[in-house]
């Protein structure tokens, strides 16, 4: 089975698996989820959940949040580990958002790169949520499960991760199969204990598994 036809068949499978399956941060507007995802870096998307509750309360608009003091944006999300630095990044940010783009988010790749804080992963994944672009999201599930898999050949390196996957995902099928693998890395695929190979959907053509 060539790389190709691997990716189509986990695709498939994972489609069946998780049928609903979507970004795990919670947002209503596009500029929330560019603050949960740098609030997710080393943290939980459940925690982030809890925290972004208490930001947006206090500060409920692109413009609230660009006015608001770097200290008092980190007092509110120090749960989330490393406050301070996420802090900066977030209201360095809100105040390109809300003075070069009008509290819009920018809609290119490039542009997004360009915002504090803002790498490759989280600029796929507000692509691929917020406008529907093709987008694959190397976080730490899809970097471990698309080893483990055999779809890429042990490389961890998240850009190399994502540049190889492009060549073998469809396009249209990047951002949703990201998302599953998020869920199947929880729940089946996990890193701290054991994968529960004996409930994967995957088992028989995983490379884990000594299936070439």
């Amino acid at each position: 089975m060539t790389k190709e036809e691997l990716a189509l068949e986990v695709i498939k499978r994972l489609k069946e698996e998780y049928p609903d399956a979507d970004c795990t941060l919670d947002y209503d507007q596009a500029w929330k989820l560019l603050v949960s995802v740098r609030l997710a870096a080393q943290c939980t998307d459940a925690r982030v959940n809890v925290v972004v509750q208490d930001l947006y309360a206090k500060y409920p608009s692109v413009e609230a949040l660009a006015n608001a003091g770097v200290e008092d944006i980190e007092a509110i999300v120090k749960p989330c580990g490393l406050g301070r630095s996420k802090a900066r990044d977030i209201s360095a940010c809100m105040k390109i958002l809300n003075e070069q783009y009008g509290g819009k988010i920018p809609r290119t790749f490039d542009e997004l790169l360009k915002l504090p804080g803002v790498g490759r992963k989280s600029a796929n994944l507000i692509m691929g949520d917020v406008f529907g672009e093709p987008a694959i999201v190397t976080d730490t599930h899809c970097i471990r499960l698309t080893n483990r898999i055999g779809l890429v050949d042990n490389i961890k390196e998240p850009k190399k991760v994502e540049m190889a996957l492009w060549k073998i995902i469809p396009p249209k099928e990047g951002s949703d199969f990201c998302h599953r693998l998020v869920y199947h890395g929880r729940d089946v695929c996990t890193a701290r204990t054991k994968p529960h190979c004996d409930k994967c959907c995957l088992n028989d053509i995983c490379a884990k598994n000594g299936v070439e």
